[in-house]
Formats: structure tokens, C-alpha cells, sequence
């Protein structure tokens, strides 16, 4: 079709707060002028204070949907979410293989904002052996990174040691966030497969406004990619559209609000890019 517009997707669950999730991912493409499409894993009962249900749909309507997708839209690339247990994620491993929907950004939600374990060691053991082997970029913070490899991570060697343990997993790209630490700057580390790494740091805004941050860096990577720019560029300009969401983020709720999906974005809030910190 000619002048198609740019189509992504994302494979997640719902949020009844709004905040983040797959409303977090679609607001994300929308705000990118990208077309996104939606499988939905689960159905949660969650709002800024917490998570309180989730209803995981069954393996068969999940492949139903990528079946769907798969026949009708030209997917550039794909990103998922909170996979909630082993039947889903080998269900969504088994898609991503039998259907060609471009890059894969792997967005491994396991761990809550209070430190509980999302996903059953099962469900993690899975989620290493069947997604991150298909997988253009994992994007974990340093919680998901450490029950991901097993490793403790308190410095920066450990960060990229983690890098090279998650690498060996079979996943080409990694970008480890550190932004649930409490410190003036936010750190992050990108090991690129052609052997490029490199820290990534912006100022940490001092707000309760961060509900949907991981939801939304990933969704904003899988847009630029859906456009058609390089990993790299598409990962700097996530982590610029993050700052600027959290920047302007929403008064709603009483607990950790959401991120505004439609803010300016400005040169104060491109990172600082450093080889070695």
C-alpha cells in the first residue's frame, strides 16, 4: 500500500488506572505518529496506589489475537510487557517466531515498585530460554537485571557484568535502567551488539509522577524503530521523551502518578552520554 502509515505493536496487559501498561504503550506511539496495535495478556485491577487483580486471558485467545494481527497489518516492530506467567510468555515466544513482526524490544516487567517478584521463577526461567534469544533489546532496571542473572548489582562493574551475562542469554542489545535508585542522576548502560557500551544519565526529577516509566521508555524505542531510525538514535531519543513525560507528569491519584505522554521535549532533557562513569 502506498504511503502506508508506520504500524507497531505492543503485547501486554491492560491498566484500569490509565497509567501505564498497554495505555501507557499506545499513548507512547500515538505521541510518536505511529499506528499501534495491541494483544492483550491480561486484564489488571490497578491504579496509582497498586496493583489489587490481574486476570490472565488463556494461552489460545493471546495466539488468536497474534494470528489476527499477523494477518491484516504490516508490523514494523514489537515490544512487550508484563507477560504474567510460563504458558503466556511461551505462547508469545511461539508468535514472535511464526509471524514476522520486525524487531522485538523485551520489556521484562517481573519485579514491583516495592521489590515483590511479578513473575514465577518458572515464568523467568522462560522468559530467558524463549524471548530473550528473539529479542532486538531487553530493557530491564537493575532489580529485573538481577533476578534476570542472578547477580547483585551495587556498582557499575556490576551493571556491566550484568550486561555481559544477559548478552549471553542471546539477546543482542541491552539497556539496563537505573532509575529506581533514589540518587541526583539516573545512570543507565547500553551494550550495543557491534560492541559499542556506553552510560546514559539525566537529573532525576524529585516527583511522585513516574507510574508507567519503564512501560513507556520501551514503547518510545519501539516507535522510533517503527519509523525506521537506528537502535542507538532510537534509544537517545527514548530516554529524552522520558524525561520530558515525567517532567510534565499528571496530577492524578494518590499515589505514583502517570507520565504526560504528549510533552515537549526539549535539549535540557537529552541525556549525557559518557564511555565510563
Amino acid at each position: 500500500m502506498v504511503n502506508e502509515t508506520p504500524q507497531v505493536m505492543t503485547i501486554a496487559g491492560t491498566d484500569s488506572s490509565g497509567g501505564a501498561g498497554m495505555t501507557a504503550d499506545l499513548n507512547t506511539f500515538a505521541a510518536h505518529g505511529i499506528y499501534g496495535a495491541n494483544v492483550v495478556v491480561s486484564v489488571t485491577a490497578q491504579n496509582t496506589l497498586g496493583v489489587q487483580h490481574v486476570h490472565m486471558l488463556p494461552p489460545d485467545m493471546v495466539m488468536a489475537q497474534l494470528q489476527s494481527v499477523a494477518d491484516d497489518l504490516a508490523i514494523r516492530a514489537v515490544k512487550t510487557g508484563m507477560l504474567g506467567d510460563a504458558a503466556t510468555v511461551k505462547t508469545v515466544a511461539q508468535g514472535l517466531q511464526q509471524f514476522n513482526f520486525g524487531p522485538l524490544i523485551l520489556d521484562p516487567v517481573m519485579v514491583a515498585k516495592g521489590g515483590a517478584q511479578l513473575l514465577s521463577d518458572e515464568a523467568v526461567a522462560t522468559v530467558r530460554t524463549t524471548l530473550m534469544p528473539l529479542a532486538t533489546l531487553i530493557t530491564p532496571n537493575i532489580p529485573e537485571a538481577e533476578v534476570l542473572t542472578g547477580l547483585t548489582i551495587q556498582s557499575p562493574s556490576d551493571i556491566m557484568a550484568a550486561a555481559d551475562r544477559l548478552h549471553s542469554f542471546g539477546t543482542k542489545n541491552i539497556l539496563i535502567k537505573g532509575g529506581h535508585g533514589n540518587a541526583r542522576v539516573v545512570t543507565d548502560y547500553v551494550r550495543l551488539e557491534n560492541g559499542e557500551h556506553f552510560w546514559l544519565q539525566t537529573t532525576r526529577f524529585d516527583t511522585p509522577r513516574t507510574h508507567g516509566t519503564g512501560d513507556t521508555i520501551s514503547a518510545a524505542i519501539t516507535a522510533q524503530l517503527g519509523l525506521g531510525v537506528t537502535l542507538k538514535t532510537a534509544i537517545m531519543h527514548a530516554k529524552a521523551y522520558v524525561d520530558a513525560t515525567i517532567r510534565d507528569g499528571i496530577a492524578v491519584g494518590h499515589g505514583h502518578g502517570p507520565l504526560n505522554h504528549f510533552p515537549k521535549v526539549t535539549p535540557e532533557n537529552q541525556p549525557e552520554v559518557y564511555d565510563e562513569i
